[in-house]
């Protein structure tokens, strides 16, 4: 199934780097459950955790390998892998899942999954 339209934004601001355009598809009451880490509340706190894994991760690249969407709900529930290097010029990949909600066109909701959680 092809990612709803907000889903693919998201994943590609994150992908882009582009901040400006993440916080646009927030709501600024938004959480973010990320694996190891209490839920991060707010748009502002979920902006400043991206900016802080792109400085871990100089190049890291996600591919949507497919997704659920329940529109009724506004959930979908996006597989992905993704490729990368850490700061330190290592290589990096791993696979999960993202559980997303949304309400007025922003996401309220997030929630990660993936299966090597070592370096976290």
């Amino acid at each position: 199934m092809t990612p709803p339209p907000g889903v693919q934004a998201f994943f590609a601001a994150m992908n882009a780097r582009d901040a400006a355009r993440l916080g646009e598809l927030l709501a600024d009451d938004a959480v973010f459950h990320f694996p190891k880490t209490a839920p991060l509340e707010g748009a502002t706190r979920i902006l400043r955790f991206f900016k802080v894994l792109w400085r871990g991760y100089p190049r890291l690249e996600f591919s949507i390998r497919s997704a659920i969407e329940d529109p009724a709900a506004a959930r979908a529930a996006v597989h992905w892998t993704n490729a990368g290097e850490t700061r330190e010029g290592e290589p990096y990949a791993n696979e999960g899942v993202t559980l997303l909600a949304w309400a007025d066109g922003r996401f309220t909701w997030i929630s990660d999954f993936f299966k090597d959680t070592e370096r976290f």
